[in-house]
């Protein structure tokens, strides 16, 4: 078995998964980032990023939608590695347009919760049962799985149902594995970004620009890949012994409701 621990981080190659990917390199972990294509140019510059800090990077290209190759992909892991400690369930994707829910799309709807929901989901379900073989084998490792979700888990967009479907969906699996994996000391989070800088949300910075001028973040700044990695990390450390399914919301303070 690999004597440093190791983390997988899906939709690694860009914005948060990119930020939490270097940032646990930092830490010392060994990465193993999934992203749609393993030799993509952000995949490549990641590489570089976390081997500036002597640790291993191991890039697998996988659609998280196409739960046929779940397996192929924890096998290869769990081959170059013989362990798991954290899963950083990062993947996801916004409707391709923007949409009245009135004129979303069946194809657009199974897109988008094939990415964000159902694939994260059953990729879970598989790396939880090697946590729980290792867990048997060592029990002095400390294991944790991660769902990134999002604030839109509990705000309603009428122009992107699918997307808050998904993510309120992750949530509540967040909040299941933590109930079903504690008995097997396995410590399950969620963390839930706000309005975020990224590729994601580059379409629609004017409008957001204007709501945050007008004070829908408290902070009254956007949030940034590393705001999020920030909380990643502190989990992954194993700063939080005592909180499994616990949410850590990071969106400036939008979660205040306030008269």
């Amino acid at each position: 078995m690999n004597s440093k621990k190791v983390a997988v981080i899906t939709g690694a190659s860009r914005g948060i998964g990119r930020a939490i990917a270097i940032d646990l390199a930092k830490e010392g972990f060994d990465i193993a980032a999934i992203a749609r294509t393993s030799d993509s140019e952000g995949m490549t510059s990641l590489q570089h990023e976390v081997e500036k800090y002597c640790t291993d990077f191991f890039p697998i290209g996988l659609d998280i939608a196409d739960t046929s190759r779940h397996m192929e992909a924890i096998e290869s892991i769990m081959g170059r590695f013989g362990r798991i400690d954290l899963l950083v369930n990062n993947a996801g994707v916004a409707p391709l347009e923007r949409k009245d829910f009135m004129e979303m799309t069946e194809e657009s709807y199974d897109r988008v919760t094939g990415i964000n929901l159902r694939g994260p989901v059953f990729f879970a379900q598989k790396v939880a049962r090697e946590m729980k073989w290792l867990k048997s084998k060592y029990p002095e490792l400390s294991l944790s799985i991660v769902f990134i979700t999002s604030v839109s888990s509990y705000m309603s967009s009428t122009n992107r149902m699918e997307y808050c479907i998904s993510k309120s969906g992750l949530s509540m699996a967040a909040m299941i594995f933590a109930d079903r994996l504690a008995e097997e000391g396995i410590s399950v989070f969620e963390v839930r970004p706000g309005i975020i800088e990224t590729d994601m949300t580059i379409k629609v910075k004017d409008k957001y620009d204007k709501l945050i001028a007008e004070g829908l973040i408290p902070q009254k700044r956007w949030g940034t890949p590393d705001d999020v990695s920030k909380a990643v990390v502190s989990l992954a450390r194993g700063d939080w012994p005592f909180s499994t399914g616990s949410v850590f919301e990071v969106s400036g303070g939008m979660n205040i409701r306030s008269l």
